[in-house]
């Protein structure tokens, strides 16, 4: 029986881990939309997204009925409580993901994106789309090390975030108040994607490890 279970949560595992690799299909297919102002990449990443929520709620049913279907000891129970706690946040990635899609199909035929910071939108989509690979490699591997590297990569993307609010407020800007609204949306949705991939490596350290993920990496550093 237990083996058993044991199966099922390698499944809920699996389930998650795929759930990841799929916001980060998302994520891309959005951003390429918003480079190229191409509709039909829009549309398809709109469509992935929704199929990302048909999933997450298998993968939350998937979590409790495993809660339920019998007494799960200390570590089998952490693994099913942070499994919904994950599905979370990759749910709330493939929402963001589809608002930058939505953003790209509402201009359209134009392009949401002014040319002189299509760069660096460019730069923020690849952020986004490594951070969901790194964050789908760490829920393959539950390893905490790979998991603490996530905040790094997300400092990146502050920083990305940060130039971009710097261009469309500075008083040189020429493309229209839309624009700027756009763009402040668009910066803030890729900020969130990268931080929900953090928590992803966060409950990853605390699955792996039963530490919180703070006290995880002080102990670290001082064994250093």
């Amino acid at each position: 029986m237990r083996t058993r279970y044991h199966k099922d949560l390698e499944q809920l595992a699996n389930l998650l881990h795929e759930l990841c690799l799929r916001d980060r299909a998302v994520v891309a297919t959005a951003s390429n939309a918003l480079i190229n102002a191409d509709l039909e990449q829009a549309e398809r990443a709109i469509d992935l997204g929704r199929g990302i929520t048909a999933m997450s709620e298998a993968c939350e049913r998937e979590a409790v009925r495993l809660l339920a279907l019998q007494a799960p000891v200390a570590g089998e129970l952490r693994r099913v409580v942070t499994a919904v706690q994950l599905v979370g946040d990759l749910a709330r990635m493939g929402a963001l993901a589809e608002h930058i899609a939505v953003v790209a199909r509402r201009r359209h035929p134009a392009h949401a994106v002014p040319e002189p910071v299509r760069p660096l939108i460019a730069r923020m989509g690849a952020a986004a789309v490594a951070m969901a690979g790194g964050a789908a490699a760490v829920l393959e591997s539950g390893d905490p090390g790979d998991a603490a590297q996530l905040d790094s990569a997300d400092d990146a993307m502050d920083r990305l975030h940060q130039e971009l609010l710097t261009r469309v407020l500075g008083e040189d800007w020429s493309h229209g108040t839309t624009a700027v609204v756009d763009l402040t949306l668009l910066g803030r949705y890729y900020e969130r994607f990268a931080d929900h991939t953090v928590e992803v490596g966060r409950r990853t350290i605390f699955m792996a490890t039963g530490q919180s993920p703070d006290e995880w990496m002080a102990r670290g550093c001082d064994l250093h």
